[in-house]
């Protein structure tokens, strides 16, 4: 990110220097590495994967589809994990992936880089090998607004699936989904800030920002943008059955003895009314 240059008038005073201003952290700052550090969990989603595939399945995962992968942490998490792993990671943006390239990739050890693709294409269209995994995070499917295009989406990925493949991903809802509303967490250095800015109940079409304050007063507004429908679990389930998989799970989020989320998602078919949760879901082919 470039940085901003100020002008500032000559003082009329002969040999006097010109102050110039300090650049800001928001002018600096890479929104991607802020991403990363306030959303992401690359290690928290190779176990659940891992150890949920093998509980299924009752044998180890090894080839892995991420979808809308972004800067493509969890491939490279993936192939981190074993030397057998190999993955492919598909998303529409070149910048994000030239980003991923250059600081991820870049990063692994000779034998894991030949082991990552990154591949420039549509998730509904993309070609490659069967996986036993397809990982869709982040809850980027929601831009299928359209409930037969998400089902089109879903099929896809159960066609790219070996005959016991698995794809996971997660899903938010609770009472505050639907608010329009600002949520700041405090990391070290900046504020993370989710602003559910928009909702529709006709349509369940929802437009959400990503920001990041800094302690010097400067703002990143609008790092990140999506638009989104929100989908219920409900919906989610019938969906991804009508794609054609066979069996789909939901996995509810515990809480600790101070009310916390404790990061520990176990299978349920009931869940409680909580103002705001994130849920994951395996569909097995």
């Amino acid at each position: 990110m470039s940085i901003k240059k100020t002008q500032h008038k000559a003082s009329g005073k002969p040999g006097k220097k010109q102050k110039t201003r300090k650049p800001r952290k928001a002018d600096l700052a890479d929104k991607y590495d802020l991403y990363e550090k306030s959303v992401q969990s690359t290690d928290f989603e190779y176990e659940f994967v891992d150890t949920n595939f093998r509980r299924i399945r009752g044998r180890t995962a090894t080839l892995l589809r991420e979808d809308f992968c972004g800067t493509a942490q969890m491939c490279c998490e993936w192939v981190r994990g074993r030397k057998e792993n190999r993955a492919t990671g598909v998303d529409l943006d070149e910048e994000v992936l030239d980003w991923g390239r250059a600081h991820h990739i870049a990063a692994l050890d000779d034998d894991q880089k030949p082991r990552v693709t990154l591949l420039l294409e549509d998730v509904r269209k993309v070609k490659i090998d069967p996986v036993d995994v397809v990982l869709a995070m982040n809850f980027s499917w929601q831009i299928f607004e359209v409930r037969s295009e998400l089902i089109s989406y879903f099929a896809s990925v159960r066609d790219s699936l070996v005959d016991d493949g698995i794809l996971f991903m997660d899903a938010f809802g609770g009472y505050e989904a639907y608010q329009e509303m600002e949520e700041k967490t405090k990391h070290k250095g900046f504020t993370y800030v989710w602003e559910q800015a928009s909702y529709d109940p006709v349509t369940g079409h929802m437009e959400c920002f990503i920001h990041f304050n800094f302690n010097d007063g400067s703002k990143m507004k609008r790092a990140f943008s999506y638009a989104w429908r929100l989908y219920s679990l409900p919906e989610i389930k019938e969906m991804l059955l009508e794609a054609g998989f066979s069996n789909v799970t939901i996995y509810w989020q515990g809480w600790d003895e101070n009310d916390e989320p404790d990061g520990i998602f176990e299978p349920a078919t009931k869940g409680e009314a909580d103002p705001g949760w994130i849920c994951m879901i395996s569909a097995e082919k």
